[in-house]
């Protein structure tokens, strides 16, 4: 597949004869070069003021809120001359049809994105779920992250999609972050960094564009930005070491977009409360002119609560591109956004030049990624193109290589084929589990755990809901229990199907041995199952820190055995 011929860095030698020419796309020619050139400035010049302020602007579409609500978005995509959209749920084939439709209509060809940090599964249910960040995190072979993003690259392109909203690169310090969380590769600035960077190139190498998010860092939060506005307080010194870092590693790194957090961060913004989305100190001071950024600057969805309840539509759009934005995200007002941003060029506040930049850059940003040539996607078989057994192999693959080991005293794994009692705990399920462990294998529920011979080897499964990436991952006081009463005469594999917090309040003193699997599906059932019965190696590391006893990069090699290797 072509590499993506576009470079952050590079932009800015359109847009400004301060930068240096060694900054260009990958693979790109001097003639290709002169054609983007050629394109941006006939493209830009042929625009009206209204049609440039609209490349500036991106709005969602959903297939899932009926037909009066998209022909609102089709009046908006037609009459305001809009940059984009943001495809949300639910439908792949209407989502193809409106963007074919849409991308006909448009003078200028649309930037189509999706938060796809998941796959398109994270929209799409009927596609394919690949790895929560935080599994990925626990990889040490980071080039099957790389695999797993040039596959969802491959299923953007199928949907017609260009611009996947990912991957977080939050560093998640607190336990108790209601959004980030399972979204962070983990707590650890070097492992995001590098997790974060094979996902990115895994995406721009085939042709879509990334976004790293939740600039300045969004990890260490105990609010919701969907519902109110966090507060990071941390120091300036803080702040560089660990929220800024990933960032500042990355920006030199070619990576397309940067998306802006709707945080107040103190030290960073001395106007009380106002959000980084929205702080001219943040974007404009910090990301563009201290840290040099180049590249695309996107705010977070303004529909959010954390702002979207305090400013009216249109205003909110305005104080972002005054701020440095280029392109402000899930715009509730794109006409009134528009109007009030030509009345703050007409006033001096902005000037043209800014906008210039800005329509430039995201203009740049569509030739490279292709959109000149844009060819109708054929929604025919959509759901299975996105859900095959390419996907199933390459995603039971990467939860193989997640597991991670963190205790086995008494040497239980691999099993060796004797009878094994299982035990189900939690609210999730585990049928999938218990079949793949083979016939050895003697389910118990709770009740049932007085049964069980003395000095049996039992299986504690931990399996919490996977249905989203934010369900809580305490376990009940009634599971604890049930561990504690089977450690007194058993010996206890405890297997984690679900986040490695989930350990944060657990005693495991007594337990032999103890598996994190990370997530409770069906690819990462049947992986663990494996890796069990000696199937597949386990090797990785924990990717956060649990407790005082249950630190970052904390894990077993465990080989496969020889008796049951697979081919």
């Amino acid at each position: 597949m072509k590499k993506l011929l576009y470079t952050s860095l590079f932009i800015a030698a359109l847009i400004s004869p301060k930068v240096k020419a060694q900054y260009q796309p990958k693979n790109a020619s001097k003639e290709d070069v002169k054609k983007a050139q050629q394109w941006v400035d006939k493209t830009y010049k042929n625009l009206s003021q209204d049609e440039k302020l609209g490349q500036l602007f991106i709005v969602a579409l959903y297939t899932n809120r009926g037909e009066e609500y998209i022909s609102q978005v089709r009046n908006i995509v037609t009459n305001d001359k809009i940059g984009g959209l943001i495809l949300m749920q639910d439908d792949a084939t209407r989502e193809i049809n409106l963007v074919n439709e849409f991308q006909q209509k448009s003078k200028v060809p649309l930037m189509i994105g999706m938060d796809a940090e998941w796959g398109i599964y994270q929209r799409i249910a009927t596609a394919h779920k690949f790895p929560w960040a935080m599994t990925l995190g626990a990889i040490q072979d980071k080039n099957l992250v790389y695999q797993m993003a040039a596959k969802i690259a491959e299923d953007c392109h199928r949907m017609g999609i260009n611009w996947d909203f990912a991957p977080v690169v939050d560093v998640n310090t607190n336990p108790n972050n209601p959004i980030i969380g399972n979204r962070s590769f983990g707590s650890e600035v070097n492992n995001v960094i590098s997790s974060a960077l094979s996902y990115s190139n895994g995406l721009q190498d085939h042709n879509i564009l990334a976004a790293i998010k939740h600039f300045p860092g969004h990890g260490d939060t105990s609010t919701d930005s969907h519902l109110d506005l966090p507060v990071v307080s941390h120091t300036t010194e803080r702040l560089d070491a660990v929220e800024l870092a990933p960032f500042k590693a990355l920006m030199n790194k070619g990576i397309g977009g940067v998306m802006v957090a709707h945080l107040y961060v103190p030290s960073l913004e001395s106007g009380k409360g106002i959000p980084a989305s929205v702080s001219k100190n943040i974007i404009t001071g910090l990301l563009k002119e201290k840290l040099g950024y180049k590249g695309l600057i996107i705010t977070d969805a303004l529909n959010m609560a954390a702002v979207a309840n305090k400013y009216q539509p249109g205003e909110l759009d305005a104080m972002a591109f005054k701020a440095g934005n280029d392109i402000m995200l899930f715009s509730q007002g794109v006409s009134e956004g528009k109007k009030l941003i030509q009345k703050a060029i007409d006033k001096g506040e902005i000037s043209q030049s800014r906008v210039e930049e800005s329509v430039k850059k995201i203009l740049l940003t569509k030739y490279f990624l292709g959109l000149t040539q844009y060819t109708p996607k054929n929604p025919e078989n959509i759901n299975k193109d996105l859900n095959n057994d390419s996907h199933i192999q390459l995603v039971q693959n990467l939860y193989s290589n997640a597991l991670t080991l963190l205790k086995d005293e008494k040497k239980l794994l691999p099993l060796t084929g004797k009878q094994t009692y299982y035990v189900p705990l939690e609210e999730g399920p585990y049928q999938t589990f218990a079949n793949r462990l083979g016939n050895n294998v003697i389910i118990k529920k709770a009740g049932e755990i007085n049964t069980i011979p003395a000095g049996s080897t039992v299986i504690v499964g931990f399996h919490k809901d996977n249905s989203t990436a934010y369900k809580p991952y305490k376990i009940s006081a009634e599971s604890k229990k049930v561990l504690s009463d089977l450690t007194k005469n058993q010996n206890v594999i405890l297997n984690v199907f679900g986040s490695a917090y989930a350990l944060k309040d657990i005693d495991i003193s007594k337990v032999s041995t103890v598996l994190v699997s990370y997530e409770n599906n069906d690819d990462s059932m049947n992986a663990t199952a494996d890796a069990l019965n000696g199937k597949t190696k386990i090797w990785g590391k924990l990717p956060v820190l649990v407790n005082d006893q249950l630190k970052p990069g904390m894990g077993i090699d465990l080989n496969v055995t020889t008796s049951t290797k697979t081919k």
